[in-house]
């Protein structure tokens, strides 16, 4: 009997852990995200560059081409005027799906959605990001 009250006491522990532990992964994405905003914004290629997942990587593999499709298909993602996050899911271990919302450099609105993983060391890499302008965008 106090073995099945123990366990029963765990549960609400275990399940608050939980929702931190998504919590701490959400902010953990959400700094990559914002890093690489930033990069971008200040003109460096190299950082932006380095929050990329290895996927990404093997499609663009330089710095360079990698700058180059960000610039001529990202633009508001390349230089956002601001942006926020929206609605955050964690889709599975290690795996977040974030929404960005961007006033872009032509003044209007998009909806970025990054996927990022978990790397083997712990840190969060950016897999994709799609981009669509809205003319209303919900968080």
């Amino acid at each position: 009997m106090r073995r099945a009250l123990f366990a029963l006491a765990l549960v609400p522990m275990l399940m608050t852990s939980l929702a931190f532990a998504g919590d701490a992964e959400v902010k953990a994405a959400q700094t990559v995200i914002d890093s690489q905003l930033k990069a971008f914004i200040a003109n460096d290629g190299a950082a932006a560059y380095s929050f990329a997942a290895p996927n990404v990587k093997q499609i663009f593999p330089t710095v360079d081409t990698f700058m180059n499709m960000v610039t001529n298909g990202y633009a508001p993602v390349r230089k956002p005027q601001s942006y926020s996050f929206g609605r955050a899911e964690q889709t599975g271990p290690g795996s977040i799906v974030q929404q960005v919302l961007i006033d872009g450099p032509d003044g209007k609105d998009y909806e970025a959605v990054y996927t990022l993983q978990q790397q083997a060391d712990g840190s969060f890499k950016i897999t994709g990001c799609s981009l669509r302008a809205s003319t209303s965008v919900s968080t």
